[in-house]
């Protein structure tokens, strides 16, 4: 039975970063209020405690984890909830680095499950904009013994083995679990990601908190979730953009990502995919065409489309960018 569900659109969750600074305002048009380092706004969250809320239509006001303990396969499709129940299987975030971030890595399901009771983290970068020179730093130059790691760790020389990708709008990268990574100042992306906040900070570049000291380091905890040998090789992800056609970035267990550049109305059908769809606007404004309903989208907006939906029409009033994402 059709509970005439619709694309949703929800409350950015803003993030106070000591790296962060204005353009989730100057260049996604999000209300930062007086925040004067705002680093990261979670788009689309059921992290307890970081729940979205939804703002538009007659669900407004009911958050994330509410909608998907309601509607259920309607919202997340068969295949994700028998997968992950009641838990929303992705986070969406913007990222905007002023400065750089800690070099860190994320635990993979297996030990995050058992140390701390929940998801790992794979995630992926789709840059948005970035200074001359910005770049981000993603795995080892080469392979490095466990002797070389921990002496550059005890060193403060971590950042010169690791592998420097200079960066410009589009430029996209996929971060496996286990992986050392951070974003370089002058960085403004979108970041797709299970749902986990658990990260293991390895270097800090000699930061100091709010009260004068060090920032926390989590050494050992890194050590054990470092992927060694999947470590070196190329993260960037090599596509060819293609005006109005869908162009494949990611197909990975956890989630699958594609880019839309469009000029003309696209036709989407959704009747093959069993999934959530979530579109994240990078560039241009449009209008998402739905049961004899519209709704309008433009750059830093994000909207997730329910699985029940089988198909959306996306009008363009200008050339425009559309991550797709769905699991």
């Amino acid at each position: 039975m059709s509970t005439m569900l619709y694309p949703f659109k929800f409350k950015p969750i803003l993030k106070e970063k000591i790296w962060g600074g204005k353009r989730l305002s100057t260049v996604l048009g999000h209300d930062i209020q007086a925040m004067e380092q705002c680093g990261e706004s979670w788009e689309v969250s059921g992290i307890v405690g970081d729940e979205s809320e939804v703002v538009n239509g007659f669900l407004a006001e009911n958050n994330l984890n509410e909608l998907l303990e309601v509607y259920l396969t309607d919202l997340v499709g068969e295949k994700n909830y028998e997968k992950y129940g009641l838990g929303f299987p992705l986070l969406i975030k913007f990222i905007d680095a002023q400065d750089n971030l800690s070099v860190q890595v994320h635990p993979d399901d297996e030990y995050a499950q058992k140390e701390f009771g929940q998801n790992g983290k794979t995630e992926m970068w789709h840059v948005i904009e970035a200074e001359e020179g910005a770049g981000l730093y993603v795995g080892f130059k080469q392979k490095i013994t466990q002797e070389q790691y921990e002496a550059a760790v005890q060193d403060d020389t971590l950042p010169d083995l690791l592998q420097f990708y200079p960066v410009q709008a589009g430029d996209t990268f996929m971060i496996p679990a286990g992986t050392v990574h951070a974003i370089g100042k002058g960085v403004l992306l979108a970041e797709i990601q299970q749902p986990s906040d658990v990260t293991f900070r390895i270097y800090d570049w000699g930061r100091l908190d709010d009260e004068g000291n060090p920032r926390e380091l989590h050494t050992a905890e890194a050590l054990q979730a470092i992927h060694a040998d999947e470590n070196v090789g190329d993260f960037k992800i090599a596509y060819e953009p293609s005006l109005n056609h869908t162009v494949k970035l990611v197909r990975s267990q956890y989630f699958n990502t594609s880019l839309l550049e469009f000029d003309r109305p696209l036709s989407k059908s959704f009747v093959e995919v069993d999934s959530f769809v979530i579109y994240i606007c990078t560039e241009g404004r449009m209008h998402l065409l739905y049961d004899g309903e519209q709704m309008e989208m433009c750059k830093g907006d994000v909207v997730l489309v329910p699985a029940e939906m089988d198909e959306l029409q996306i009008v363009p009033a200008q050339r425009s960018k559309l991550l797709e994402v769905y699991c």
